[in-house]
């Protein structure tokens, strides 16, 4: 085996060791205080709370956030504030967030139960 395909092989094999471990650890990563998260949704339901998620701006769709995947949440709320995610509202929304308030509010939304 030659020195290149030696070490890919024990790239791949320290990869698939630490892989299990990696995810544990995420897994096992606090998330954040749903009622701090709670507590700092009040506005989100202005757009997102209203039946059939559509607004007063009929030109888009609000998604739902309700129920939402926590690290979806996590990421978009991130890339709103950095500005990645380009939305006037949204923007302004997230840049008003810590990342423990972004973590709290998708560990409350996540909680709900999808309607």
């Amino acid at each position: 085996m030659t020195r290149t395909k030696l070490a890919c092989a024990l790239i791949a094999l320290t990869a698939a060791f630490a892989a299990p471990a990696f995810a544990a650890d995420a897994a096992a990563a606090p998330k954040g205080d749903a009622k701090a998260g709670k507590a700092l949704v009040y506005t989100c339901g202005g757009c997102h709370g209203v039946t059939g998620y559509m607004n007063a701006y009929p030109n888009y769709h609000v998604p739902r956030i309700g129920g939402q995947n926590y690290d979806y949440l996590v990421a978009a709320l991130t890339e709103y504030k950095t500005g990645q995610r380009n939305h006037p509202t949204m923007r302004a929304q997230g840049e008003s967030l810590s990342e423990q308030d972004i973590k709290d509010i998708a560990t409350f939304l996540s909680s709900l139960t999808a309607k």
